[in-house]
């Protein structure tokens, strides 16, 4: 009887020893814990980053489009990209600061009547103020950098319908990578982000380069 005991105490000890299906409820508790990680707290500089980047694609690329609709001239198409990127990045980054930095005041202005009350904010709320130079940084450097693909793609090539087959298929790579990143940066469904960026840049650069054409072809 003792035998039996001592082997029906070794099988129970047995069944203590961790499963597959046990590593993989911990390797899922370790994911669910990675989870937990707020990820609108990257939406300041997010929003800025991928609207910067995108705006300066599609805007850059439909203004070189549209001009080069009209215009074959590889110097005209390449200076009219150059003045996009300049003005655009400049826009971005005064627009972005003036308007966080309107968030700001708004937000400060609340923070001192909750201190007249008497309530005092926990310093994770106070670190969470936006950064109005940060964003405007983030809003020129991204615009800058969206907009240097169609100036990179057509700046060395004379012949004009593979200067714009080739800027045509930089932007589209572009436009599906920035929409891929923005969805992965902040964990939202990549295709459709994606998607949604190619659609709206296609849309820019065809009604600039059709509108364009139009009033080129009219004489005015």
């Amino acid at each position: 009887m003792e035998t039996n005991n001592g082997a029906s105490s070794f099988n129970n000890q047995k069944l203590t020893i961790p499963t597959v299906s046990d590593v993989e409820q911990q390797t899922n508790m370790e994911s669910e814990a990675n989870d937990d990680f707020d990820y609108s707290k990257r939406s300041q500089w997010l929003r800025a980053a991928v609207l910067g980047a995108n705006d300066g694609l599609v805007s850059t690329a439909s203004l070189m489009m549209g001009v080069g609709a009209v215009k074959q001239d590889i110097k005209v198409m390449i200076l009219t990209g150059f003045a996009g990127l300049v003005a655009g990045a400049c826009s971005m980054a005064i627009g972005e600061f003036v308007s966080v930095y309107s968030q700001l005041d708004i937000e400060l202005a609340q923070m001192k009547r909750d201190k007249r009350r008497g309530e005092i904010r926990e310093e994770g709320e106070k670190e969470s103020l936006p950064n109005p130079l940060q964003a405007a940084a983030a809003s020129a450097l991204s615009f800058s950098v969206g907009a240097m693909v169609p100036l990179l793609a057509a700046s060395f090539i004379r012949e004009y319908k593979v200067r714009v087959g080739v800027v045509i298929g930089a932007v589209t790579l572009a436009l599906l990578v920035f929409g891929w990143l923005g969805a992965v940066l902040g964990k939202a469904p990549t295709v459709k982000s994606a998607v949604r960026v190619f659609v709206g840049g296609w849309l820019a650069m065809a009604i600039t380069f059709g509108l364009t054409k139009l009033i080129g072809s009219s004489g005015l």
